[in-house]
């Protein structure tokens, strides 16, 4: 009887799974039907189009697959990528899309670390802007439209080409996307002088759920605010973006000075939360990237300490770096010898990880860096933390499972106190000394790794903001709830990322998205 009813169970297992197998192969074959019989260029269109059943679909799948962690077997994967080369292309996937009752993922860079611009729970087709990559800039109003699909590297290069006393204030990794990470706000070593990469955005034009190509005046002011910094993966597809490019001198300095605990780190750190974001000049900034490493001379048994790197842009040359230093903060130490004085492009590959002297071609690379199966928290604080306080972070630090981890503390203040926490669906700016970011590669001891990540994300509560506890949309965090079905139920995570902020994303959502076309576990929900 048992060894017929688990027969039973077999057969129904594998007919579902047949069923479920048929289902999507018709599903695909709609959808395909639907782009060949609506597209402007059918033959166009059937160039742009992978399944599975074509050699390019997996290397085109995996190109911005940045974490491994979605990358495994038991993730859904989409029934169609689409690598658009024109608008029109993208219009038709959203109408056939809609027709055929499919969600769309729009991809650009890839490194959203919950991987919602590439997974999904339902049937879904990938929308991978590769392809729209075009950078026009105008160096008499310094200004740049950027197509969707462009990475910070190729951005920060293109740039460079023009011009060696412009930049934009962006984030630090090369293969990060510009419009995921101008979707959160962004922000990168420029921000204490010129805030973030949404403040500097001019103008956009994006597709809505009607397939509508819109602008800054046609979408309205509202959309606007809404897709700098309140994801716009839940309002539309974005074509383009009008930029701002900031002035550098053409000479800047970089420096990444290391301290061990024995090196009296943890007091080091504790100056440096009193300088770094409300005494350093704004063209000064300093962030902090916390490690473990191997030393001998840790008195403990594994050897293991507590790795302090000071990572600094200036945008200046090293003598008058160095008396600002020694003015407000000389227990770093720092000389001459330890700086780097080189142009802003060239520190570009050096914030990605690469070697001092690194050519700047490397961020033209897509894979050139590293990627691991990853789990990302943040926070943000207003005011320092203890040195008791620090001292139990640096312990539990060294019980971690692995050492392939790092916390990275990022300063604010400049000028981003003059912001309201209004002025952008990011809130996190008057006030924010700085904000907290914890990442951990799970591709060992994954069980024992993520609850030590929990263990020091709940030890950091009592020093970290409160009511609600916030952390930034960019580093997304599931863990933080998901699911976008009701207001109620969006805003256990929502108020966490906007604050109140979040009111006016659903209302807004609401208004322009009324039948919750653009949606994903974490995206803004409808008033209802």
């Amino acid at each position: 009887m048992a060894t017929s009813s688990i027969l039973c169970s077999f057969i129904l297992l594998i007919l579902f799974s047949s069923f479920s197998l048929q289902t999507s192969a018709d599903s695909t074959q709609r959808f395909i039907q639907c782009l060949t019989k609506y597209a402007k260029n059918s033959e166009s269109i059937s160039q742009v189009v992978f399944t599975p059943a074509n050699a390019s679909y997996n290397p085109i799948l995996q190109l911005n697959l940045q974490n491994l962690r979605f990358n495994t077997s038991g993730t859904r994967k989409p029934l169609a990528i689409v690598t658009p080369i024109e608008e029109t292309q993208i219009q038709t996937v959203i109408y056939c899309a809609r027709k055929n009752s499919m969600n769309v993922r729009t991809r650009g860079g890839g490194h959203d670390f919950e991987g919602v611009s590439y997974t999904a729970e339902v049937p879904f087709v990938l929308l991978d802007m590769i392809n729209f990559n075009r950078v026009n800039i105008d160096l008499k109003t310094s200004t740049a439209w950027v197509q969707s699909g462009i990475s910070l590297g190729e951005f920060y290069y293109r740039i460079s080409q023009k011009s060696d006393v412009l930049a934009f204030p962006a984030g630090l990794l090369s293969s990060v996307g510009l419009t995921g990470l101008l979707g959160g706000g962004g922000y990168g070593m420029l921000k204490r002088k010129y805030a973030l990469s949404a403040d500097n955005t001019l103008d956009a034009r994006i597709v809505d759920y009607n397939g509508k190509i819109l602008d800054r005046k046609s979408m309205g002011e509202d959309l606007f605010w809404a897709i700098r910094g309140g994801d716009p993966a839940s309002f539309c597809v974005v074509l383009e973006l009008k930029l701002q490019l900031v002035p550098v001198p053409k000479s800047v300095t970089y420096f990444a000075v290391q301290r061990t605990l024995e090196q009296n780190g943890s007091a080091l750190f504790q100056k440096w939360q009193a300088t770094a974001a409300n005494v350093f000049p704004r063209d000064l900034d300093v962030r902090v990237v916390v490690d473990t490493i191997t030393s001998n001379s840790s008195p403990r048994q594994d050897k293991k300490t507590v790795r302090f790197v000071f990572q600094c842009l200036y945008l200046g040359k090293i003598d008058t770096l160095l008396p600002i230093m020694q003015k407000y903060f000389p227990e770093l130490g720092l000389v001459r010898d330890d700086c780097t004085e080189t142009s802003w492009i060239k520190t570009a590959p050096m914030f990605s990880g690469f070697p001092v002297g690194t050519d700047p071609t490397i961020l033209l690379n897509k894979t050139a860096i590293p990627r691991n199966s990853v789990k990302i928290k943040s926070s943000f604080t207003t005011q320092p933390i203890s040195l008791e306080g620090l001292n139990g972070i640096w312990d539990l630090w060294l019980k971690q499972p692995v050492q392939t981890t790092l916390i990275q503390y990022t300063p604010f203040g400049g000028i981003m106190n003059e912001f309201a926490e209004s002025a952008l669906p990011f809130p996190h700016r008057p006030g924010v000394l700085y904000m907290i970011n914890m990442a951990v590669t799970l591709a060992q001891n994954e069980e024992a790794t993520l609850q030590w990540i929990n263990d020091l994300f709940k030890y950091y509560a009592p020093y970290v903001t409160k009511n609600p506890r916030t952390s930034y949309v960019n580093y997304r965090d599931a863990d933080l709830g998901i699911g976008s079905r009701t207001f109620q139920q969006a805003s256990i995570w929502g108020k966490k990322y906007y604050k109140n902020n979040f009111d006016r994303l659903v209302k807004i959502k609401s208004v322009v998205d009324p039948l919750n076309f653009f949606n994903h576990k974490q995206s803004i929900p409808l008033l209802m």
